[in-house]
């Protein structure tokens, strides 16, 4: 892995300034090529001296799996030290070790330690730093990502069959962006598809609909009324996820010509997955977006959100 230059740190900064909705900064690491499923399960835990745990721990969920060196064609030789694989094991906990201390030494070496300040540890797995604005001081969480442009994850069987949206053209050219693993566990890399579905939202409205409009609207709602803070229990990625699925059930133009019609459509779907605590990630479908959250906090969206619905004429400032 490689510190951080000025450009990619202020790049990074400078993306969230101008999104401030997004939380999570993605940064690539390199030295990681021809990646492969793996074929044999090798479940292991250690603690991050490498002893290895005797008692297991608990097993992968949809979105997270174990990731093992072997399973690139070619590697770098700093991913075989010590520092981040354990028995050809990478493993995330250790790859954030490294990457804190790096983010550290680029925010002194960079000279944005008046600017950018690194957070306590909110979690075991995550690297927060602070940055001050000319408006505001936005959180920022960083993590590591291994990227993989060349396949599609076997763990995302999509799409179902006799689905009308997005188009089957539409979905080859989704599937051609690949995936990541993202190292924010202890044990288990957790796969993400931001690019694929960064081109399915930039593609929503070419038939002159609204889906944008009624997310955009969606979630500034959300974060002046529903769910605000600097840390929400609903993201949005809660909320462009929400979407994916209500355009899937409703794939014509005529579902998403009106507004209101469409605004109130996706925050009925909303209610009902904060409501019942499930959210099923769009590309891992058995995996729940909702399975982390505090029930507590959703609850509370929940009655924001039954509010609303009775009379959404007079529920807004």
């Amino acid at each position: 892995m490689k510190s951080p230059t000025a450009g990619d740190l202020e790049e990074c900064l400078l993306n969230k300034v101008l999104a401030p909705s997004q939380f999570l900064v993605t940064v690539p690491v390199k030295g990681l090529a021809g990646y492969r499923e793996a074929r044999e399960q090798r479940w292991r835990y250690y603690t991050l001296q490498g002893t290895r745990l005797s008692c297991p721990l608990q097993d992968p969920e949809g979105l997270q799996q174990w990731l093992e060196v072997e399973q690139f064609m070619k590697s770098l030789w700093q991913w075989h030290k010590a520092d981040v694989n354990i028995e050809g094991d990478i493993v995330p906990a250790k790859v954030l070790q490294v990457f804190r201390k790096l983010v550290e030494n680029a925010i002194g070496t960079c000279r944005l330690s008046g600017k950018v300040s690194m957070l306590p540890h909110h979690a075991a797995a995550a690297v927060w730093v602070a940055v001050e604005t000319p408006t505001c001081q936005v959180e920022l969480e960083l993590v590591p990502a291994v990227e993989i442009p060349t396949a599609w994850s076997e763990k995302a069987r999509w799409p179902p069959c006799l689905k009308r949206w997005p188009s089957r053209q539409r979905v080859e050219c989704i599937k051609s962006f690949g995936f990541a693993l993202l190292a924010c566990s202890n044990y288990h890399w957790q796969l993400s598809f931001l690019q694929a579905e960064q081109v399915l939202l930039e593609q929503l409205d070419e038939d002159g609909g609204c889906r944008r409009k009624c997310l955009q609207a969606l979630r500034q709602v959300k974060e002046d009324v529903w769910c605000p803070g600097k840390r929400p229990v609903i993201t949005s990625h809660h909320l462009q996820t929400v979407l994916f699925w209500t355009c899937e059930k409703y794939p014509h133009l005529k579902d998403w010509q009106v507004f209101g019609k469409a605004f109130l459509r996706l925050v009925r779907k909303l209610h009902k997955c904060v409501s019942q605590h499930f959210l099923k990630h769009y590309f891992v479908r058995k995996s729940n977006l909702f399975r982390s959250a505090n029930w507590g906090e959703l609850d509370a969206v929940a009655q924001q959100l039954a509010l609303f619905l009775k009379n959404p004429q007079i529920s807004l400032p």
